[in-house]
């Protein structure tokens, strides 16, 4: 039964190859987003969508709960430098819940030293010095000590009421002060990970401030790869304990001191160890979630959100008594000079304590975000969902309906986004759906619109097929500087041929001998090109190129050189996918020569070709005839071992060929110097041996030196066909004048 089949769209090259493009840009953002690669372009695009939905949805609100106590430039004028003496401190504590009757305190300050300002240490050290014995100054000393004692006068007053310290922990390894008991230890974690923030070092609290504080919290802040701060850990660790932070602290105090309950997921095994997420927290009736490295979302507010009161209008009871009444207080600073500001999404000098304001206000109000673990699996299918059709289907659609559905698709993931995040507090990535959206969009228009560009390009690349592609590009790049009359330069020829193959073609069908061929002349050609190479054509199984022209090249004979190495190793690469078709085994004989070569644009008005001409191209065309007498993958010219004195060569012969009056000393090129062993460099020593005794008629040593290296190496036809020429010329000797030249009289 025959199948309408009508409706199916047919897709030309052009729409395959765009669809490929938009399926490689899926793949590109599926990659970061399922976090197998991630890309840095894409995370500071990502935070920076991040942070215009945070301004975007700023609550313009003060929250009325929680107030900053700030240590700004009018309290350092009235009650001086800080730090402040600690009786100051204990007077402001005192004030604030005596007076103001305030519900929780907590310090954005660390104290970890002891606090000499008194100068009891000195008072102390006269009374046991050269005041020892004055009982009226021990007297009024003694009366005086517990006044004196500015540790103890802050450690008694905080004992009173509901006081949270802060701890500086982070990635220095210096230690003061004492930390708080932690939260929970690692052992309570089992052997799963759990990704998060550890600290190295810590600046505590000394251990009579932190025995007589209700709690302490670090103010650690998680900066981004932008040195933003838009999360806090919630727990940190040193050594074998995790301890909360300054927010969490203060947010569990002013609950009534209530416990922390973790909600843990269920474990994953990467590799060879268990992965964990502690996915929230539960304060009392309260949940927080938490990102992957146990820290939350800070949920800013706008300018304004908090109220700031003078640190010394409290001090010294200027405030009205019943403006704090019940609210939390966390002590800080705005001063330029204490440098506590902190560039985030909404301010890039916002005072860090407003930072463990805005948490303590999101935990009350359960307003921060979340990126809950189904987000991985949403975003992907987004890009999936979308993506693919379009990369498919866009190359189908014109302008105008690609605007239209790339527009709607791109309002569309706005929209849900915005509703995600205000509704239901969750952060979805929004960065990578919207920039493949606008590339996959751009990426079309742009083909399209360069469509009649390619055409033109695509004339220039069938020119390039006749002509070498180096130099198309030359003359696009300088089209008014380029010539292509002939002239005379120094250059290197190459010329390679298969061994046996006649018999080859004949065991193959013309569709075979096609794919063989075509095999066959992509792997050398390739490595003709690796070392700018030009192939100035084929003949039959045969490669010509030329290196020097139409692009200079100082080292024209090395690179040749290289080449037909790397021809030879690349042959036998191509052994396992030749035999896996059935295919036999290739063997080619390279000829190599340098010197002066015409080269230029030559033919006649129907077949034009850029080549090169000379009796240096003829012998190289000759050696390589001759590689197959001898035995031999490469031969190459006395000029070329001039030419590259870093390889090891070995004197095959001097040889007269047709058309040539002269001998001309042909080498085989062994390897680099630093890479032949001594074995091989002895073996060569011999032949050279050899091959004087032969030039000098000493037939029995000549035949001696060369039967020990024909058994040395049998397969080696070289060592057999001089001791062929020795057994004739012992019978024939040559002509008393003989110059050792052995004559070809064939091509």
């Amino acid at each position: 039964m025959a199948v309408n089949v009508r409706w199916v769209p047919k897709f030309s090259l052009n729409d395959v190859i765009r669809a490929a493009i938009g399926l490689a840009v899926v793949l590109f953002f599926l990659a970061h987003e399922g976090e197998w690669k991630e890309f840095r372009v894409l995370q500071q695009l990502e935070l920076w969508a991040y942070d215009t939905r945070i301004r975007l949805f700023l609550p313009k609100t003060r929250d009325t709960r929680v107030v900053i106590l700030d240590i700004d430039e009018k309290s350092l004028n009235a009650e001086g430098r800080f730090p402040w003496p600690r009786n100051k401190v204990a007077t402001m504590v005192r004030q604030l819940f005596e007076r103001y009757q305030v519900r929780v305190v907590g310090f954005d300050i660390a104290f970890p030293e002891p606090d000499t300002s008194s100068g009891l240490p000195i008072f102390e050290a006269l009374a046991k010095g050269e005041l020892r014995n004055n009982a009226e100054y021990l007297k009024v000393f003694e009366d005086a000590r517990a006044s004196l004692n500015y540790d103890q006068v802050l450690a008694d007053e905080i004992a009173k009421w509901p006081v949270v310290l802060g701890v500086a922990m982070g990635g220095k390894e210096d230690i003061a002060g004492v930390l708080p008991a932690p939260v929970f230890e690692a052992k309570a974690l089992g052997n799963v990970e759990y990704p998060h923030y550890t600290s190295t070092g810590y600046s505590g609290n000394i251990e009579l401030l932190q025995k007589s504080a209700t709690a302490a919290g670090h103010f650690y802040p998680a900066l981004d790869v932008d040195g933003v701060t838009r999360r806090v850990p919630m727990f940190m660790s040193f050594k074998d304990g995790y301890y909360e932070s300054l927010s969490l602290a203060i947010a569990r105090t002013y609950l009534g001191n209530v416990p922390v309950r973790i909600r843990l997921e269920e474990p994953i095994r990467t590799g060879g160890t268990m992965q964990g997420w502690i996915s929230s927290i539960r304060i009392g009736e309260i949940e927080v979630p938490l990102d992957r490295t146990m820290a939350a979302m800070v949920p800013y507010r706008a300018t304004g959100g908090f109220r700031y009161v003078s640190a010394t209008d409290v001090i010294r009871g200027t405030l009205p008594a019943d403006e704090l009444k019940d609210k939390i207080i966390i002590v800080g600073t705005s001063a330029q000079g204490l440098v506590d500001l902190r560039a985030t999404p909404v301010q890039e000098d916002l005072a860090g304590v407003e930072v463990h304001a805005s948490l303590v206000a999101g935990m009350l109000d359960g307003s921060i975000k979340k990126r809950p673990g189904e987000v991985l699996g949403l975003i992907a299918l987004m890009i999936v969902a979308v993506g693919v059709p379009l990369a498919l289907f866009m190359p189908r659609l014109s302008a105008m309906w690609s605007t239209v559905v790339v527009g709607a698709l791109f309002v569309l993931i706005v929209g849900i986004n915005l509703y995600l995040w205000q509704s239901r507090n969750w952060v979805v990535p929004i960065a990578s759906p919207l920039l493949m959206l606008v590339l996959l969009y751009f990426l079309n228009m742009v083909y399209g619109f360069f469509a009649e560009a390619r055409s033109r390009r695509l004339i220039t690349g069938l020119f390039g097929t006749y002509v070498p592609k180096e130099l198309v590009d030359e003359m696009s790049k300088n089209p008014g500087e380029y010539s292509m009359k002939g002239e005379s330069r120094e250059m290197t020829v190459l010329f390679s041929d298969v061994r046996d193959f006649t018999s080859i073609s004949e065991g193959l069908t013309p569709e075979g001998l096609k794919d063989l061929m075509n095999s066959y002349l992509t792997a050398m050609t390739e490595k003709v090109q690796e070392e700018r190479g030009t192939i100035d054509k084929y003949i039959g199984d045969a490669i010509m190129a030329f290196w020097g022209a139409p692009l200079a090249d100082p080292d024209h004979a090395t690179h040749a050189l290289e080449t037909a190495i790397a021809m030879q190793k690349g042959l036998r690469d191509l052994d396992a996918p030749f035999a896996k078709r059935g295919w036999p085994p290739l063997h080619i004989g390279v000829g190599l020569n340098c010197g002066m070569m015409s080269v230029g644009d030559m033919g006649s008005k129907f077949r034009r070709s850029y080549t090169v001409m000379g009796d240096a191209v003829n012998l190289a065309s000759r050696l390589e005839s001759l590689t197959k007498e001898y035995g031999v993958g490469i031969l190459v010219t006395e000029n070329i071992v001039r030419k590259v004195p870093g390889y090891v060569y070995r004197e095959v012969d001097k040889v007269r060929v047709k058309g040539k009056l002269e001998g001309v000393a042909i080498f085989e090129p062994v390897g680099r110097q630093a890479e032949i062993g001594e074995e091989t460099l002895q073996e060569v020593d011999r032949f050279h041996k050899a091959l004087e005794a032969y030039r000098a008629q000493r037939w029995d040593d000549a035949a001696k030196l060369m039967k020990n290296l024909a058994y040395a190496a049998p397969e080696t036809k070289l060592y057999k066909l001089y001791l062929e020429r020795i057994a004739h010329f012992r019978n024939n000797p040559p002509p008393a004048n003989w110059d050792g030249v052995f004559v070809f009289t064939t091509k």
